[in-house]
């Protein structure tokens, strides 16, 4: 797997998926995945995605099963999330990108965008929420004192496995899918999910999102989910001026999961119609 090293010494892993027409020199997609996730959470999806855009799957610092990061929470903060964006696509030689992030990784691209507005061509969200709200964090809990005290006593996988349950994943989900999905969240080190997981409480892309010059495309289930409450959803409408809201025929949080086709052709017409770019084949 390719490595990048970040302005801090940590080891930095990606995946790039290519299908596309060599001669056409595509236009670069980066997926960037959620909470405890990595860039293998995807594989659903790109086979739509990577016949028209190089598609770019970075694993936020420290997670899966390749590295053990020292001092995780020194190590894991909003800002050394977008400057490990930033230093990805500058040693690919990308001037800009389209992004796309799921849940957690779609807050990482507001951030992203706000912050670096001429680096986003367009920025598509899956079921992100603009925070991590109190009740969430709650929720997170799955009947243990804190987030963290959930997290330290199931471990990452028995964590997640409580979590799929509870808003995740509908009742009828193949188990062979929560199976891997909960398997492969549990490659991460607890320490490093459970800094994540302190981070995660305290994010807020609000003060930036004003800042945001790209199209943004947000993927939602019905009623916002259990994630995104309606405030949330007036601030992020308030605030983001170009803004395209669709609501998914599911009310469960993990919409690239359940209906990967569905986002993939949402997010591939979006990126295309900015791009004046045809994406089926003729």
């Amino acid at each position: 797997m390719p490595i990048v090293t970040s302005h801090d010494g940590v080891p930095l892993f990606y995946q790039i998926h290519d299908y596309t027409d060599p001669w056409k020199n595509a236009p670069t997609l980066i997926l960037q995945h959620g909470f405890g996730r990595s860039g293998n959470f995807w594989n659903n999806m790109i086979p739509y995605l990577a016949r028209f855009y190089k598609v770019l799957c970075p694993t936020l610092r420290g997670l899966g099963e390749h590295y053990d990061m020292p001092d995780p929470d020194d190590k894991i903060s909003a800002e050394n999330y977008i400057r490990d964006l930033v230093t990805l696509v500058d040693h690919l030689g990308l001037k800009d990108v389209h992004f796309a992030g799921e849940s957690l990784g779609g807050i990482i691209g507001m951030y992203f965008a706000g912050m670096h507005p001429t680096r986003v061509r367009t920025l598509s969200l899956f079921a992100a929420p603009l925070i991590i709200s109190t009740g969430t964090q709650n929720t997170f809990t799955v009947g243990h004192a804190t987030w963290q005290d959930a997290l330290k006593t199931l471990g990452v996988g028995g964590w997640s496995d409580a979590v799929n349950k509870l808003y995740r994943f509908p009742q009828d989900a193949d188990p062979g899918m929560l199976s891997w999905f909960s398997n492969e969240m549990n490659k991460s080190k607890l320490e490093v999910v459970l800094a994540m997981s302190r981070l995660a409480a305290q994010v807020d892309p609000a003060p930036v999102l004003d800042k945001i010059e790209a199209p943004v495309l947000g993927l939602y289930p019905s009623q916002g989910g259990t994630i995104t409450s309606k405030e949330q959803f007036d601030i992020i409408k308030k605030s983001i001026r170009n803004l395209r809201i669709i609501s998914l025929e599911t009310r469960f949080h993990m919409v690239q999961t359940i209906q990967p086709a569905t986002c993939a052709k949402h997010v591939l017409y979006f990126c295309a119609e900015h791009d004046g770019t045809p994406c089926r084949e003729l």
